[in-house]
């Protein structure tokens, strides 16, 4: 019991007041509907509703934009339900102690019924329903028409406001957290008049519902005074009729007011005054109007038969309040010249700096608004996550730490679709369908899925976009089911290893050569800058990167670069050095398990000439124009071969022409790798599966 309590104290003492209203209130308001109350409760709630339509009507004035009353949909509905509550429970009230006389149900009720229609349930009726027709057929269907047009032009212009929006962002006059904010306000204008649209049909019922109660109160009162209280006819028709029509009254002006003050939110026009200020400012901006208004009253008031005093006080009024609006304009016009004064220095629009020169981010990726949530913070977005493991992965087998990834949202792509930047450029771009799932067809499947046809934004394998519903099946089928983050995850992932050597900068070399010196000082400090500069160290480690060479080993490559760099500094000839130094490292990447390495290899003739064409020149340029279309096509036929089979392409040649082979052939079949002869440790196998120039 002790650790119950101790519980609930915990609980209670993380909510605070504000948290705790608004459902001890629904709580209250549902339980008057079946608890009894008495009548003094009943006097203090009725008090409460008119209190409340009052505060409601005066907020609803007060306000300079519809946004700062964006609560008034659901306190509308509180507000309504409220009063159906107090009807229930006045009605229980009334219909057991109504016989006892006109004070029964409270004394708001009591003077409701007597007071404001002099004790005469005939003009109770009528005046109940006057109020009822207009509420129901002119302030809030007006209101309710107003919200549907308004919510409608709104969706409309959504599109324009959020270009202008762009405009203004672009151009520099706005940050992205005041566009950000603009967005949000015209977004949320829209639900606005859509809420209140939808709400005006709850002051709608609650007209219908009023007329419908209160016959029901009078019909079941005669019932029940004649029948069962003994009473006579015209008696229980006094005394419950006046008791119906006064519950109905306290509820239904409460219920004007804010219906009123519904048609004041919605058609308001966005200002900074209030509707007061607004009002005095534009109907009573021009004298002349009220001097043309009070003639015509003046001459009203001289036709006999008029209501000549009352015509005649009003035009003096208004003849008044033009001559004070008159004289006024006349003093602003005239006003004294006083002695010149040094006007203030104008400040000058800012000239441009290299503070406007923002610059770009190395890796970014900007998202339509339906992938919002997979990248927001506050919505637990799990592309986040997953980026920061990419990046983690990615440092711990390539062997750097890649830029960080910004990410932003952009209006001008599909509201599903993504793109990955590199520098400011396009690398990449797909869509994802958050709440679907990606089928991806491997090669062999056992049926085909309904969905939308496309391909994996990674590797361009055949796919197709699923329900959550058909995963299973599509697991079945054989596909390989991932869900809408890992699909740009891997895509991201995919292209940062692609792009490696271009997110390596000096400035990531720096700081790669920073984080070696604290575990091998000597070794980096006799090697950068003594002996090789860091743009050579920066053009060695891209030259590895660009053919897929992981650079965690650091220690080798730098024991390598101080033992070759003192006799060249050209970043090709270190580099060669550097994989030959890296050789077991580079076959394990290939073939990770067996001592066997099936290879291809060019035609002993073939090899001799490009042999030659490398001593007598320097780049794949020299090549005979028929001789490098005709090594390319069989290139990527015996690379398409070899994996067919399930194999690496691997490409074994003389380290004197790896370079340039190397170069050549990767743009037209990047998945190609070149290797030497050298770079081969003595304990592996070679098996030859094709032969380039020749007989495969």
């Amino acid at each position: 019991m002790a650790s119950a309590a101790l519980t609930l104290q915990n609980v209670f003492s993380r909510l605070n007041a504000t948290q705790l209203g608004a459902p001890i209130l629904i709580v209250m308001i549902l339980a008057m509907m079946v608890l009894p109350l008495p009548a003094f409760a009943l006097d203090v709630l009725f008090t409460f509703n008119i209190a409340l339509s009052v505060l409601i009507l005066l907020v609803a004035i007060q306000v300079k934009k519809t946004l700062e009353f964006s609560v008034f949909p659901t306190v509308l509905l509180v507000t309504t339900l409220l009063r159906l509550s107090l009807n229930v429970a006045s009605t229980r009230v009334v219909m057991l102690e109504g016989h006892t006389g006109g004070d029964a149900a409270g004394k708001v009720i009591e003077a409701f019924g007597h007071f404001l229609v002099g004790g005469n349930y005939t003009v109770g009726i009528i005046v109940f329903l006057i109020l009822v027709i207009i509420n129901f057929m002119v302030i809030t269907k007006g209101a309710g028409r107003v919200a549907e047009v308004s919510a409608r032009f709104t969706l409309d212009a959504m599109p324009g406001k959020q270009m202008a929006i762009d405009a203004d962002l672009n151009a520099g006059l706005i940050g992205e957290d005041e566009a950000r904010q603009r967005r949000s306000d015209i977004a949320r204008e829209a639900e606005f008049f859509g809420s209140m649209d939808g709400a005006s049909k709850f002051v709608r019922g609650d007209a219908i519902a009023g007329i419908i109660i209160t016959l029901v109160n009078v019909i079941g009162g005669l019932i029940i005074g004649v029948v069962q209280h003994d009473l006579g006819l015209a008696e229980a028709a006094k005394n419950y009729t006046l008791l119906a029509i006064g519950d109905g009254l306290v509820a239904q002006i409460p219920a004007l007011v804010i219906s009123i003050a519904a048609g004041m939110v919605v058609t308001r026009v966005s200002d900074e005054r209030d509707v007061s200020a607004q009002f005095a400012a534009q109907v009573f901006r021009n004298h002349q109007v009220v001097f043309i208004t009070a003639g015509i009253l003046g001459a009203m008031g001289l036709i006999p038969g008029m209501p000549n005093l009352v015509f005649l006080l009003l035009a003096g009024g208004l003849s008044f309040l033009g001559w004070k609006m008159l004289e006024k304009s006349r003093r602003e016009a005239f006003k004294p010249v006083q002695a010149p004064v040094a006007p203030a220095p104008v400040q000058e629009a800012q000239e441009a700096s290299w503070a406007d020169v923002a610059p770009l981010d190395v890796l970014g990726l900007e998202v339509g608004y339906r992938l919002i949530p997979l990248v927001d913070k506050t919505q637990d977005g799990e592309l986040l996550r997953r980026i920061r493991g990419i990046r983690k992965k990615f440092a711990q087998e390539v062997g750097f730490l890649v830029s960080p990834v910004h990410i932003r949202d952009n209006l001008e792509l599909k509201p599903n679709a993504y793109r990955i930047l590199l520098k400011g450029v396009e690398v990449g771009h797909g869509e994802a369908f958050p709440g679907q799932f990606l089928a991806i067809n491997p090669g062999r499947v056992a049926g085909t899925l309904p969905g939308t046809p496309t391909k994996d934004p990674a590797f361009g394998l055949a796919a197709v976009w699923v329900d959550a519903s058909l995963r299973d099946q599509a697991q079945a089928y054989g596909y390989t089911v991932v869900d809408a983050s890992t699909v740009v995850a891997t895509h991201l992932n995919h292209l940062i290893l692609t792009h490696a050597s271009g997110l390596l900068g000096r400035q990531e070399v720096q700081q790669l050569i920073d984080y070696l010196a604290k575990e091998m000082p000597k070794l980096v400090e006799d090697l950068v800058p003594k002996i090789l500069p860091l743009g050579t160290l920066q053009k060695v480690l891209q030259n590895l990167l660009e053919e897929g060479v992981h650079i965690r080993d650091m220690r080798t490559i730098i024991e390598t670069l101080a033992d070759h760099a003192t006799r060249t500094q050209s970043a090709d000839e270190l580099t060669t050095q550097v994989r030959m130094a890296l050789g077991r490292a580079i076959v394990q990447q290939l073939y990770p398990s067996g001592n066997e390495m099936q290879v291809m290899t060019l035609d002993p003739q073939l090899e001799r000439l490009l042999l030659q064409t490398v001593a007598g020149t320097s780049g794949a340029s020299a090549l005979e124009p028929g001789l490098a279309d005709g090594l390319l096509k069989e290139a990527a036929a015996a690379a398409q071969r070899q994996e067919s089979l399930g194999m690496p392409p691997v490409l074994l040649v003389p380290g004197a022409i790896r370079l340039l082979l190397s170069r050549f052939l990767r743009r037209s079949i990047p998945q190609l790798k070149v290797i030497a002869h050298g770079e081969v440790p003595e304990t592996k196998i070679l098996k030859v599966t094709s032969i380039i120039g020749g007989r495969s």
